[in-house]
């Protein structure tokens, strides 16, 4: 009788339970609601729509018009698919660029201010975080001025024999000024006369301009100090156990690093990689503070051009139709990035030689014990 009675007690506590937490969370969920889902929603309506800014989207006047926007962006054949192609060109090769420099760069600052040997370890971490708790704006300002035609990067270049581009109005690729140094200043018919997005694979192959190039270095700059705190974190909560083992065995500090420590670092890892492909995808204030996409439009990135889209030509279903066909990118990077970062099994052939030892230093051990077993077999 008294398991009857328990049972109903325990099952109205757990449905209280239920209902407290339902009651402090709505607050969080009716805010994501209304000012995350439902706006998203929205948007995704008026990328299926011709709404032109003025008055409700959802008014009788907005008209459903399918994949037209998306398909204007990617097959229209005019100037809205060439200038959305020469956005994702772009904005590839700043991703391509920034994510696995800035990440190689956080992880070396993070080595290195860990180490218990440095003096003054609290300072270089304020050093090399202060740039990521300024102001884009205001860095983006600074940028200006120090890579202008007669700016302090360009002095310290001439203090080497070299002629500093004009880094903002040069248009040119870096890797087509690279194949002009050696004369080459045409492609095969092959990459100039196919094209993709409206940009010919000439074009996508050049590499990014030398003005996109002064943005790459800004964000390497700015973002690297963050990721830095990152590794930090994750380099602290790292057992020594496992490296003085492989230090009595010998292994190098590369061996330990390499073998040991970046293993270790591989969820840590995947976040600086996630979050860095998303902001960078998502580069928007450097550019509408600094070129607003020239020269030539080789600094134009999707976010940007989505704003423009939206606000300057008044297009808005295009506009949407960007932000959401870039969300489906980053989502699809994200998850090949994560399948790329997975666990793996340990192949046989690299565990052979661990087997092959352990064997051998388990023989001489226990001769008799192996040969007993050997005859009860």
């Amino acid at each position: 009788m008294s398991q009857a009675t328990s049972r109903p007690r325990r099952s109205g506590i757990r449905r209280g339970e239920a209902a407290s937490g339902w009651l402090f969370t709505a607050p969080v969920i009716l805010l994501l609601g209304v000012f995350l889902v439902i706006p998203v929603l929205m948007a995704l309506w008026v990328s299926f729509s011709d709404w032109g800014g003025r008055g409700s989207p959802f008014s009788s006047d907005v008209s459903f018009v399918g994949l037209k926007n998306y398909s204007t962006l990617l097959a229209g054949g005019g100037l809205a698919e060439q200038d959305f192609g020469m956005s994702l060109k772009n904005n590839a090769w700043y991703v391509v660029l920034v994510v696995p420099v800035q990440t190689a760069v956080a992880l070396f600052l993070a080595v290195l201010v860990n180490r218990a040997i440095l003096r003054g370890r609290g300072f270089f971490r304020t050093a090399f975080y202060f740039p990521s708790v300024t102001s884009s704006v205001a860095i983006t300002v600074l940028w200006l001025f120090l890579f202008s035609t007669s700016g302090a990067v360009n002095q310290v270049l001439a203090w080497f024999g070299i002629n500093g581009p004009n880094w903002f109005n040069d248009p040119n690729g870096i890797i087509h000024n690279l194949l002009a140094a050696f004369g080459i200043t045409t492609g095969p018919a092959a990459l100039t006369q196919n094209t993709l997005l409206g940009i010919s694979w000439w074009d996508w192959l050049g590499g990014p301009s030398v003005a996109m190039t002064a943005y790459i270095v800004m964000a390497v700059f700015t973002t690297s100090g963050t990721f830095m705190l990152l590794f930090i974190a994750a380099l602290q909560n790292l057992g020594g156990d496992v490296t003085e083992a492989a230090m009595m065995d010998g292994a190098n500090g590369w061996q330990r690093f390499w073998r040991i420590t970046l293993p270790q670092l591989r969820p840590t890892l995947f976040t600086v990689l996630t979050l860095g492909l998303i902001g960078c995808w998502q580069v928007f204030d450097q550019i509408y503070t600094g070129s607003k996409g020239a020269p030539s439009k080789t600094t134009l990135t999707p976010a940007y051009l989505s704003y423009q889209t939206s606000f300057g030509n008044q297009e808005w279903g295009q506009g949407a139709a960007i932000a959401f066909i870039l969300f489906v990118i980053i989502v699809l990077l994200t998850i090949f990035q994560r399948w790329v970062l997975r666990e793996r099994a340990v192949s046989k052939r690299r565990m052979r030689p661990y087997e092959a030892a352990a064997v051998a230093s388990a023989l001489p051990a226990n001769p008799s014990g192996s040969a007993s077993r050997g005859g009860l077999g």
